[in-house]
């Protein structure tokens, strides 16, 4: 059966273990043909927002509505959809794909999903250092500690830092207040959140850029030194830059989940 995005019928009814995941693997092989004229968005309840197909709403693959709390996020989610030729592919459709990560996902279970994004802490990038380029090191040195120190000023959590792969352990309280943290959040920034973790593979650069120590730029720079590195020493490779592309284009999406409107924006 063919994914109807505005019909009701239930289809997709598994519990979803890792939502972002979850997502991604709904982009299937026999993708829909794309079934509407016009896209727009409009007002839902609440002061959410919403994608309309032919002034039909959008519904997630678990067949719950697909509102955002936020109409540039209902706005980018429409270009996604008007993007769309003759088929429908969920892998180019990234704002779409995270905001149903959160509404079938980490709004049913955001404690589970603030836990594997505090996994992290326990091994974060930032924490491991190079071991046999100066250069480098003093790279990572200048990108990676003013996190590490604004993750201590502000959380009161000392992470210990190592040189190579071999793993240190972390104060289990220095751990516990940096979770204590996750619990504010909302699912929609929790999932934003989330998704820059995994791609970085650093907790810490996240929360650096929800609280604002760093921007889009400077994350991206800290959260890709090494690849950075690699570029630079051995010469740009071809389907290495496709990946980071690839990631930035995510790592940017996830950033706009996190963000939180700007006062007097809805």
């Amino acid at each position: 059966m063919s994914y109807d995005p505005t019909e009701t019928k239930p289809e997709f009814t598994e519990p979803v273990v890792d939502p972002v995941a979850r997502a991604r693997d709904h982009a299937r092989a026999d993708l829909p043909k794309r079934f509407y004229r016009e896209v727009s968005v409009g007002p839902a309840e609440g002061g959410a927002w919403r994608v309309l197909l032919d002034g039909r709403p959008v519904r997630t693959p678990a067949r719950r509505h697909l509102e955002v709390p936020r109409r540039d996020l209902a706005e980018a989610m429409a270009a996604e959809w008007a993007a769309q030729e003759t088929i429908i592919d969920p892998r180019a459709m990234p704002h779409t794909r995270l905001a149903n990560a959160v509404i079938d996902g980490v709004a049913v279970q955001p404690a589970a999903v603030a836990a594997d994004a505090l996994k992290y802490a326990g091994s974060d990038l930032l924490c491991y250092r190079a071991t046999d380029t100066a250069r480098l090191v003093d790279r990572q040195t200048r990108l990676w500690d003013p996190v590490l120190d604004w993750i201590e000023e502000t959380y009161g959590a000392r992470f210990l830092v190592a040189e190579g792969i071999v793993h240190v352990a972390q104060d289990p309280e220095a751990i516990a207040a940096v979770g204590r943290a996750l619990e504010p959040l909302d699912p929609w920034r929790l999932a934003g959140l989330h998704s820059l973790t995994t791609l970085t593979g650093s907790l810490f650069i996240a929360l650096a850029l929800a609280g604002g120590r760093l921007d889009d730029d400077a994350a991206w720079a800290a959260a890709t030194v090494d690849e950075a590195w690699n570029l630079e020493l051995w010469g740009e490779d071809e389907e290495a830059v496709a990946r980071l592309v690839a990631r930035r284009r995510e790592f940017d999406v996830a950033s706009a989940f996190l963000r939180e409107a700007p006062a007097g924006q809805p």
